[in-house]
């Protein structure tokens, strides 16, 4: 059973959850007070790598600290799969979680912006599109051609497709060269595919708790993640956008990427095998849950409020068709790892940073540890701090 410790500790792991999912997570050093505004990066239109045409593109985008004089000491910051551009700070003094890398991002912290322009942008097809501060195309959207929201007639995007709206709105800031592109999970698959596919325009990068992609066991487990919401008959292949939408087929596929996402030990600390109601014994009736199965049916339900489940769909596709060649990164690469990952699985990252130092490119691979899984690549980056710090000033 739960004594008043461990109960407190549920809570807290809970309340940590339902923050990071929701894009944010409190920050383990004293914030900053760093104010951010969500800006509105605008393509008249934009053309797939598969060739398609989407018209009146939109991402948002934040920003703390000043560019110099020759605009050398950006650093873009890309998000993971449930994640937005609110990397740091706040949007109001009163708001009661700041970005989720506030701890890291800010002045005189890890990533001064004291000393860099830090940008972070929202990826196209963002999961969040009934949060407030999200304004970013997807198949929620309307179509211009039609009025309607596009559904599943949205055309298929990719890791690529993200970095190229990312490539536009860094041009249109007059920024040549980016001091480093950083980023967790989805975020890290971005920064491989930004030296990949920009190498002039990227000095450095530091994925993290990602490999390249390519991943043939990854791609199984995306689908996975994907079928509640196709087997919901209210997702009504996509056309749902007038009606009641599918959040019972939401709702299991984020309560599956939870669980993978934090994995084991988090379970049992957090957890054990005590009962969701202390007189229902699950022994005792089929009904009668577990404490872990009604902590995730609560993230779940939450994180489902503000999320869509066609852009899901769309993210999962994404992160399915990653690809970048790890042969043609040719800048200096720090790759942060966790040994007890089920997601991005440590062989798939030890491989990736294999294949980059192949062709003579300097790759340095730094394990950070905790209870969280992959999530520790959110939660306990700070491990990596002096190795960051050093990495960033060369």
């Amino acid at each position: 059973m739960f004594n008043r410790a461990s109960t407190h500790r549920a809570l807290v792991c809970l309340l940590l959850a339902l923050l990071l999912l929701a894009g944010a997570a409190p920050g383990r050093a004293q914030s900053s007070g760093l104010i951010v505004e969500k800006k509105v990066f605008e393509l008249p239109s934009y053309t797939t790598v598969a060739g398609a045409t989407i018209k009146n593109v939109r991402i948002g985008w934040e920003a703390a600290g000043t560019l110099n004089a020759d605009r050398s000491n950006a650093i873009l910051i890309t998000h993971f799969f449930s994640g937005t551009s609110h990397a740091f700070g706040r949007y109001a003094p009163g708001d009661k979680a700041p970005g989720y890398w506030d701890s890291l991002i800010g002045p005189g912290k890890l990533i001064d912006t004291d000393k860099y322009y830090v940008i972070s942008s929202d990826t196209l097809v963002n999961l969040n599109v009934k949060a407030p501060n999200v304004v970013t195309t997807g198949p929620a959207s309307i179509d211009p051609d039609t009025g309607k929201p596009y559904g599943m007639r949205f055309p298929v995007v990719s890791i690529r497709d993200f970095v190229r709206v990312q490539k536009a709105l860094i041009d249109s800031l007059g920024i040549k060269r980016l001091r480093a592109v950083m980023g967790a999970s989805m975020g890290g698959l971005q920064a491989y595919e930004w030296a990949a596919s920009y190498p002039d325009s990227v000095e450095r990068i530091i994925p993290i708790i990602a490999s390249a992609g390519g991943d043939a066991f990854l791609i199984g487990w995306l689908d996975a993640w994907a079928a509640p919401i196709r087997l919901d008959p209210k997702w009504n292949g996509g056309d749902y956008y007038d009606k009641e939408p599918p959040l019972d087929g939401l709702k299991l596929s984020l309560e599956l990427i939870t669980l993978q996402a934090e994995q084991w030990e988090w379970a049992a600390k957090t957890f054990g095998t005590a009962p969701a109601e202390a007189t229902k014994d699950p022994a005792q009736a089929v009904a009668n849950r577990f404490k872990i199965e009604a902590a995730l049916d609560a993230m779940a339900a939450s994180r489902a409020a503000t999320s869509d489940a066609n852009s899901l769909l769309y993210l999962v596709k994404a992160n399915q068709l990653a690809d970048a060649d790890p042969r043609k990164i040719k800048v200096p690469t720090l790759i942060i790892y966790t040994p007890t990952d089920l997601v991005f699985y440590p062989p798939s990252i030890e491989a990736t940073a294999r294949a980059i130092a192949a062709s003579g490119t300097p790759v340095e691979t730094v394990q950070i540890t905790g209870p969280n899984g992959h999530l520790n690549g959110v939660l306990a980056v700070g491990q990596a701090a002096d190795k960051i710090r050093e990495f960033l000033a060369r």
